[in-house]
């Protein structure tokens, strides 16, 4: 599409009268000077995250498409900010813009012309939506877990490469500095060779969810939010989450379930496991071999993420339930274990030399002064100012302009998210793995090979 094409086609999109809160840039409008210099994008899942990404946007990127399957989310990126789950109190609400309206993503590809689009869907859309995007000429941000199993994750891979896509996944630590840092630290041999990496237990999705039928709502594209899932009954429950509450915190939604989600062992863990394979040079690769440690499962497990997944309601249905919190071990081909652990809430980086702590923009040494500490100017950069994404957004629009690799690019984000995937079958399974990560396929095991991906329904189809 041309560009006078282009700025006629805005002017006769859907009007945005009400003022919302993000930055005035961000949103197209017509007649706005420069508005076609900038890259034009499609924003795919109106819900929190979704809105957060929006406000996260520079200069360089301007939002002309919107797409939910529910049209009052939609309406909400509208909303005073007063709406806004967690308000950005240093952006300015827009003037009026105008964008046009989805709410099945697979027509807005279909129909726009964007040069890029951000995919801040469920996870059981994330593939399917960048494919997608990739096969119409755009590039991608994708959010968080890549993928909701093994096998479409590598045909993920395989679609950017072929269609020389840019693809960002939003692992934001891979642009902090501090993070960067601590990763190059310990891969340059800082703390001599690691013998194991120990970080938080996170728990695997349920299988059940047997929740009652309700009326689907008349602005809901139902069928859109199942996609490639199969049909069943409506519940608000299982695609709202901003409104119910599980103890002190937002209930998870379909984060809570295996046919949506990995749950947060997919969903938290993403970002854990990616500063271990960041740090440990495995960016291509993975482990080779994953087990349970069953003498370490007890109900203290479950209990510690009491306020993040559901409570279970009998004593037999919680011992039934328990395998989703037991503690997981993998190893890798160079002999370093990666432990999932009860009680551990940073990554522990164990070294010949001692030993790094880290977290989100933050690490410390064990003994004190092994490495340089964190550069507090850097740390500033990215506390308390609302927009942990921006400069990851920014890598991305700047990447989309010079066609170099991003810092967080799909090759990584599917072996980040296959060891996620690997925790999971592991407990579904629950016995030993040997896994190729070379071939992708586990060893001699049907079984295990049969869960590396999931048959979709029709009008879902991943295309070849």
């Amino acid at each position: 599409m041309s560009k006078t094409s282009r700025r006629h086609f805005l002017k006769s999109a859907v009007a945005i009268s009400v003022p919302y809160f993000v930055p005035s840039h961000v949103l197209g409008g017509a007649g706005r000077s420069g508005a076609n210099d900038q890259i034009q994008i499609g924003v795919i899942g109106c819900g929190i995250r979704g809105k957060y990404l929006i406000s996260n946007m520079s200069q360089a990127g301007r939002v002309v498409s919107l797409c939910d399957c529910s049209l009052s989310r939609i309406d909400s990126v509208r909303a005073p900010r007063g709406e806004f789950t967690k308000p950005l109190s240093q952006f300015a609400s827009t003037d009026a813009g105008s964008c046009s309206t989805y709410q099945d993503y697979r027509k807005m590809l279909d129909h726009e012309k964007l040069d890029a689009v951000i995919i801040a869907a469920p996870d059981h859309h994330h593939v399917l939506a960048a494919v997608l995007a990739c096969q119409a000429g755009m590039d991608v941000y994708c959010e968080k877990p890549l993928s909701l199993t093994i096998g479409e994750g590598r045909a993920l891979v395989d679609t950017v490469k072929r269609y020389e896509r840019v693809l960002q996944v939003g692992s934001q630590q891979r642009t902090m500095a501090v993070n960067r840092f601590a990763c190059k630290f310990i891969r340059d041999g800082g703390l001599g060779k690691i013998s194991h990496v120990e970080m938080r237990n996170y728990p695997s999705p349920m299988r059940d969810t047997s929740l009652p039928a309700e009326r689907i709502p008349d602005d809901l594209d139902w069928n859109t939010f199942l996609g490639p899932t199969p049909l069943r009954a409506h519940n608000r429950k299982l695609w709202v989450k901003e409104e119910f509450h599980v103890g002190k915190l937002l209930w998870r939604g379909w984060d809570l379930y295996r046919e949506y989600s990995g749950h947060l062992m997919a969903n938290w863990g993403a970002h854990a496991v990616d500063m271990v394979q960041y740090a440990l040079g495995a960016d291509e690769t993975g482990p080779v071999e994953v087990w349970l440690e069953k003498g370490k499962l007890a109900p203290s497990n479950a209990d510690e993420w009491i306020e993040k997944t559901p409570p279970i309601g009998s004593i037999s249905d919680k011992q039934k339930d328990l395998i989703r919190f037991c503690p997981v071990t993998m190893r890798y081909a160079n002999g370093i274990e990666l432990q999932f652990r009860p009680g551990i809430k940073d990554i522990v980086f164990h070294g010949e030399r001692g030993k790094l702590f880290m977290k989100r923009n933050d690490y410390r040494t064990e003994p004190e002064g092994l490495a340089p500490p964190p550069d507090k100017s850097e740390q500033e950069r990215w506390k308390g100012k609302g927009h942990v994404a921006r400069p990851h957004i920014e890598n991305w629009l700047e990447c989309i302009k010079s066609r170099k690799t991003p810092n967080a690019p799909v090759e990584a984000g599917h072996r980040t998210v296959t060891v996620c995937h690997l925790g999971n079958i592991v407990r579904e399974l629950g016995h030993r793995l040997k896994w190729h990560p070379h071939e992708e396929q586990f060893v001699d095991d049907d079984q295990a090979n049969s869960l590396l991906d999931r048959n979709r329904r029709a009008g879902f189809e991943l295309p070849t």
